[in-house]
């Protein structure tokens, strides 16, 4: 082989390797500048601090804060969408969960794609809603709160405040053959501040909520796990009850808008890795009622097909049902 044809297949490999070693090389510099992570819930919800909680402890792996943006509106698609549009280099991340990235899916025509338009980073926490009440609402436990409903037909009001809230209201008049006023929120936050003054009647919260609870402001009548919550034994589950149907866990993660690249994917997901095992992340985490999925759960392999199962799941249920947002 003369020396001229050497230099050009020299050359021409050269060019191939570059796009490659570049992609390495934006990763391992990345990155220079903050972050931004949308999330899709108010400030002050319990699904807004963990994100905040995650972001506090991710700065020190990563070198540069993450700046947490709150955009809600339409049960979480319009910051979803947001995120779906922004550009694909790791500086816009987005807390997501099965309400926003599968429920939502099911009941907005959306201008993006729930599982194709995202990259997932890993899955976080995940908890079980429970049905609450206010203080005086008729009805000690859930079978005499179904006898009130039944024989008050639609003047109760339940608050609305994601999409998997929906989905449960709907399952939970089919089950018990009940109507009732749909109030829509924004978030956990203002419906649950409704619920102790008494304008509202009932809803769907998470457990952070259940302080509550405890302290009298508002009553509990049962949680949508299959066994019940360590922090609160007393309260019974749906599938105790009879109603298997309301057997639902709410899980959260980290998403990227597709076609981030796989070498900055990286660095998130070992720098929220890190996070979750941090004691102090952890303690706080727990302490909002949510459970960290273990170790080896922690990927973008198990967030992506966690996400398919609840599509696969809950989606056929939906659309049987006729649920569409309002």
């Amino acid at each position: 082989m003369n020396f001229t044809r050497r230099r050009l297949l020299h050359l021409a490999t050269g060019t191939v390797a570059l796009p490659a070693v570049s992609r390495i090389a934006r990763a391992q510099a990345y990155p220079t500048h903050p972050i931004t992570m949308v999330v899709t819930f108010p400030a002050g919800a319990g699904n807004d601090a963990v994100g905040r909680i995650l972001a506090e402890r991710m700065r020190g792996t990563l070198g540069q804060p993450i700046v947490i943006e709150n955009v809600t509106g339409a049960e979480g698609s319009i910051g979803t969408g947001r995120a779906a549009r922004a550009k694909p280099d790791g500086y816009t991340i987005v807390f997501g969960g099965a309400d926003t990235h599968v429920i939502n899916g099911a009941l907005y025509s959306l201008q993006y794609d729930v599982l194709k338009d995202f990259a997932p980073i890993l899955p976080l926490v995940r908890s079980s809603p429970v049905l609450m009440g206010r203080k005086l609402m008729p009805g000690r436990d859930v079978a005499e709160l179904i006898a009130w409903l039944k024989a008050n037909a639609n003047k109760a009001s339940v608050g609305i405040t994601g999409g998997y809230v929906r989905l449960l209201v709907t399952l939970f008049q089919k089950d018990t053959a009940t109507r009732f006023a749909l109030v829509p929120y924004r978030g956990g936050a203002p419906a649950m501040q409704d619920i102790v003054a008494g304008y509202i009647d009932l809803g769907f919260f998470l457990p952070f909520q259940l302080p509550q609870v405890r302290s009298g402001s508002i009553k509990a009548y049962a949680v949508t796990s299959d066994t019940r919550l360590a922090s609160a034994p007393d309260i019974p589950t749906f599938t105790e009850m009879g109603m298997p149907a309301l057997s639902y866990s709410a899980w959260y993660g980290l998403f990227a808008p597709r076609r981030t690249p796989i070498e900055i994917i990286g660095r998130l997901n070992a720098s929220a890795v890190a996070a979750l095992a941090d004691p102090a992340v952890r303690s706080r985490l727990v302490d909002f009622g949510y459970e960290v999925f273990p170790s080896e759960r922690q990927t973008p392999d198990a967030l992506g097909a966690l996400q398919k199962a609840d599509i696969e799941k809950w989606w056929p249920i939906i659309n049987e049902l006729g649920i569409k947002a309002e």
